[in-house]
């Protein structure tokens, strides 16, 4: 290079066009550009040398302007359409010639800017150019107009995100679907960081961080502030898929034919459906029948779903998926579409319904003396609530002894199994209850004489249902559990009665497990028992039905031994997983409850040593049912009643902390 040669270079990129001054050592070059700065540059930094002239820097602007109308990147098309059949490279001052049929040295510099910035038609190799193949332009254009899609909508997703934010209605886009996506994943598997998801959030300054996607989400109107993040989590279809409720209208419209023609009519026996308020799928119900010798029948009549369900068809497909009816706070996530378990499927007063009934004739001391079982048609009579049955068993009404007959067998039959070593754990039950996001309802459910009854007849039925399995030799879903090592009778009597005592029993007892072929169930006291009394809530039930009303028709068993065992393995894992998201749900609201009440003072029993030498207790709070943790600095004993109060609560961390009201303040625990 020589002084006043006019040389391009560039600086992140950019250009910028100087004039060489000077040498500077042996092979570098002091430059001076058009903002009359100087640079030092190696050779191998300048990008373009402008040849034939010397320059001055006052002249650069100028040269810019001159090449300023030639620079239309659309003009390098045509010459590449000319170019790409010869598959010829070109320089600059070839390219110049071409497109401006001359080659001054401000045309050729007009070439350089043309073909360096070109990155569709014409690749680079060495000083000069060749066009790229038809093939690889015609890649790079759709890879061009995909970038740009993406772009377009990337900004048109911010605009309305930005819209909603300042609450203006929206409409959201298909692919906006995506996006939101990414933030929830965010949000629900944090560990997996997701660079898009926080690039949505650096768009909106917004911290990069799985809480605020999750503010994010709920500024939208997408989550709201509660959302079950478990439930979420979790593999259990929150909606039904189309196929699904495209049948189920199917269904509805037209009933397919009732497999059990030969239905026993017990529509003249009064029936009793005994639930909580609440329940919308009634899937039992209760009737005594007085038999002309004197004896007593007791019927439990169990809904009968497989009167539109067929093995392996849409609907038992989709109940196999869920597994069970998912209970939760904010409302209930039902195996079976609403349309059809809450009405077609349930035992609806007033109806004929199609039911699965046992009829059981029990010995005085409430072992069973006789059983049958038919599909049936029956007619319910009364729904009842539990509080219902109860004040009638207080009072003694007189219209309807069945209510008390049916308790008094109840009770025998309770005692009978007792007899057999069933084991009966009392604990408090809390049934919590959200309505429209807001209002926390908690309530503790007490034994009463109803919710005996009702227990009893369903275990009862799963009994005969298991007994029928066990001498027809029929694969069904038995279900059994080990008999657990309790504490001795001395340890327990140590112990005070009530929930502390039954808290170390349940400590012991080991989880129920099932099997094809009958098992003993030790909690239960009987010898084979398997599940009949919910298939429109429990896929195991649902089971027993198809293999029972197949094996009572007599026709061939729907499900083999090995497609059973297999079929059980994944719908326990499933069900697993629901009652994991109840619990946890539960949990959640719980806490939330205590977090609305901090300036509650609230009674709690301690239950049990968690580690004793950290101080760490299990506790009850008796007016709410819930069992929390906390830690001790004073001593405490198994049974004694503490005044708390929550000093912090997070449902979100599953944090809770607590101090006593005492003179000396116990120290705050997170569980």
């Amino acid at each position: 290079m020589e002084k006043g040669t006019l040389i391009e270079f560039r600086v992140q990129g950019d250009r910028h066009l100087a004039i060489v001054d000077r040498p500077d050592g042996k092979t570098r070059w002091t430059v001076i550009d058009e903002q009359g700065q100087s640079h030092t540059l190696h050779p191998r930094q300048v990008t373009y040398e402008v040849q034939d002239g010397k320059f001055d820097v006052s002249e650069i602007p100028d040269f810019l302007s001159q090449i300023e109308p030639y620079l239309d990147p659309s003009s390098l098309e045509v010459a590449w359409e000319l170019l790409v059949e010869e598959g010829k490279a070109v320089t600059c001052a070839e390219m110049a010639q071409l497109l401006f049929s001359d080659q001054n040295p401000s045309l050729c510099y007009a070439a350089h800017c043309l073909l360096s910035d070109d990155k569709l038609y014409f690749k680079q190799k060495a000083d000069s150019y060749e066009p790229r193949p038809a093939t690889k332009v015609a890649e790079i254009k759709h890879q061009q107009l995909a970038a740009e899609s993406k772009q377009r909508e990337q900004e048109e997703f911010l605009t309305r995100t930005q819209q909603k934010l300042n609450g203006e209605a929206v409409e959201w886009q298909e692919s906006d679907r995506t996006r939101f996506e990414l933030l929830e994943r965010f949000v629900l598997y944090p560990e997996n960081t997701s660079r898009a998801a926080q690039d949505i959030l650096a768009t909106l300054d917004r911290p990069q961080t799985p809480q605020a996607a999750f503010d994010l989400l709920v500024d939208l109107g997408l989550w709201s502030p509660h959302e079950n993040l478990f439930l979420r989590r979790s593999s259990y279809p929150v909606h039904f898929r189309r196929e699904v409720l495209d049948l189920v209208q199917h269904y509805l419209d037209s009933p397919p034919p009732d497999p059990d023609q030969d239905r026993l009519d017990l529509t003249h026996l009064k029936v009793y459906t005994v639930d909580d308020e609440s329940t919308s799928e009634i899937d039992d119900g209760l009737s005594l029948e007085q038999l002309d010798d004197g004896k007593e029948r007791l019927w439990i009549h169990i809904a009968d779903p497989t009167r539109l369900v067929r093995p392996d068809d849409e609907l038992d497909r989709e109940a196999r998926r869920r597994s069970t009816t998912l209970y939760l706070p904010t409302g209930m996530i039902s195996m079976f579409p609403a349309e059809l378990a809450t009405g077609p499927m349930s035992l609806v007063e007033g109806q004929v319904c199609p039911t699965l009934s046992f009829g059981v004739i029990l010995d005085e001391d409430g072992s069973v003396q006789e059983y049958k079982i038919h599909p049936s048609l029956i007619k319910p009579t009364y729904r009842l609530t539990y509080e219902d049955v109860d004040e009638m068993l207080e009072l003694g009404v007189k219209a309807e002894p069945e209510i008390a007959a049916i308790a008094k067998w109840a009770k025998r039959r309770q005692e009978w199994r007792s007899s057999q070593g069933a084991i009966s754990i009392h604990m408090p039950e809390a049934v919590i209850k959200v309505r429209d996001q807001d209002e926390i309802i908690i309530q503790v459910l007490e034994d009463s004489q109803a919710r005996l009854m009702v227990a009893e007849m369903m275990i009862l039925a799963g009994e005969v249902a298991g007994r029928y399995g066990q001498s027809h030799q029929i694969p069904l879903p038995f279900r059994g559990q080990p008999q657990p090592e309790l504490p001795s009778d001395e340890e327990l009597l140590v112990l005070p009665p009530g929930p502390v005592r039954f808290c170390a029993m349940r400590r012991c007892m080991p989880r129920s497990e099932m099997s094809i072929t009958p098992l003993r169930h030790a909690g239960l006291g009987l010898e084979t028992y398997t599940q009949v009394t919910s298939p429109i809530r429990r896929y195991t039930d649902l089971l027993n039905h198809f293999q029972l009303k197949a094996h009572l028709r007599g026709d061939p068993l729907p499900f083999s031994a090995e497609y059973l065992q297999e079929t059980m393995q994944g719908v326990t894992t499933a069900a697993s997983e629901a009652a994991m998201v109840e619990r946890q749900t539960n949990r959640y609201w719980g806490l939330e409850y205590l977090r609305r009440h901090p300036d509650q003072v609230w009674q709690a029993l301690m239950l049990r040593w968690l580690r004793e030498h950290d101080n760490l207790g299990l506790i009850l709070l008796e007016d709410l049912g819930l069992e929390l943790v906390m830690r001790f600095k004073r001593s405490v004993r198994l049974g004694d009643r503490l005044d708390v109060q929550v000093t912090h609560a997070d449902p979100r961390q599953d944090v809770i902390q607590f101090r006593e009201l005492m003179d000396q303040a116990v120290e705050p625990a997170a569980t």
